[in-house]
């Protein structure tokens, strides 16, 4: 039996909750993508979030409504792929930081030029290449296509961390990861 795809009213959780429900869920954008490894949260009330000094044309997808995708390009670089959450009009999201890569592997590996599977989506940056998440993608619902978010299959023990790859609230413990996952963007301390 195929695992539940999630819905919108799935995303109705507060950020640090949503961040830690996502841990074992499964991703795909057009049929490439693994199980969620590694993810952190960020809320308006937080320093660090896009959304901490309200909307502007570049955040406004954060505010809602919830199960959709929120994409920023992180340094001029990256595409960065978040999942909105809580409640229409709060600002929150949670950050896709690592999959381990389970469908498309072929496609993932071209599109990042490389063939070593811990390193295909280990990051936010990478993950973005390996998936072809792109601006275009902004806004979009989670429930429809191209993308998939399937629910985890059973639970799993989840290890919790400081953010990393930020300057404000760096200590708030807001990073979730798949216990002994190789996978993973960077081990847990």
């Amino acid at each position: 039996m195929k695992p539940r795809r999630l819905k919108p009213a799935d995303f109705l959780r507060p950020a640090p909750e949503m961040a830690h429900a996502l841990i074992g869920c499964v991703l795909l954008v057009d049929g490439v993508g693994g199980r969620i490894v590694e993810t952190e949260a960020y809320d308006m009330a937080d320093p660090a979030s896009h959304s901490f000094t309200g909307p502007t044309t570049r955040n406004q997808v954060m505010f809602g409504p919830p199960g959709r995708a929120y994409v920023y390009r992180s340094y001029g670089i990256h595409w960065c792929l978040n999942f909105v959450c809580d409640e229409e009009g709060h600002g929150a999201g949670v950050l896709i930081r690592a999959l381990e890569p389970l469908q498309g592997m072929a496609v993932m590996c071209e599109r990042r030029g490389l063939h070593a599977p811990r390193l295909l989506c280990s990051g936010p940056g990478r993950l973005g290449q390996a998936l072809a998440i792109e601006h275009d993608l902004n806004g979009l619902r989670l429930d429809h296509k191209p993308f998939e978010v399937l629910a985890a299959e059973r639970p799993h023990e989840v290890v919790v961390g400081p953010r990393i790859g930020i300057s404000k609230a760096a200590d708030v413990p807001w990073r979730f990861g798949l216990a002994g996952s190789p996978h993973l963007s960077r081990p847990f301390r």
